[in-house]
């Protein structure tokens, strides 16, 4: 598969993603949505990484991911959405985990939070 074609694929699958969280928050299920805003998040910043490095990180943290981002003229805009937003970001990637392996619920105002987050990703991500 060659490059554009993988971020391609990862940017359909973050859509994807995304569409589903927003599912999942519509019919209650909040611990999906969490989790599924979390791999919208994370798919799109490393379609954006490959795009723009060549390659990108075999990490599952939205942090580290963010702070290549920083490095990329390109991507300022999202680098600062993620930075102002870091508290969300934490709880974001604190949710990949929670939401499949720990006895921890999402309410319906988390899963709003980190379901807006998502969209901004996608939306600011597309500036870069």
């Amino acid at each position: 598969m060659s490059r554009i074609d993988e971020v391609r694929l990862l940017r359909r699958r973050a859509r994807s993603f995304l569409s589903r969280a927003l599912e999942s928050l519509n019919s209650g299920d909040y611990d999906l949505a969490a989790f599924l805003s979390e791999q919208s998040v994370q798919l799109h910043l490393k379609s954006i990484i490959l795009e723009k490095v060549g390659d990108y990180p075999r990490v599952r943290s939205i942090r580290t991911l963010s702070s290549i981002l920083k490095r990329l003229p390109d991507c300022k805009v999202l680098a600062d959405l993620l930075e102002e937003k870091r508290d969300e970001v934490r709880s974001l990637e604190d949710a990949y985990i929670a939401s499949r392996y720990l006895l921890r619920e999402y309410e319906k105002e988390e899963a709003e939070v980190f379901v807006n987050l998502a969209r901004e990703v996608l939306r600011f991500g597309e500036l870069c």
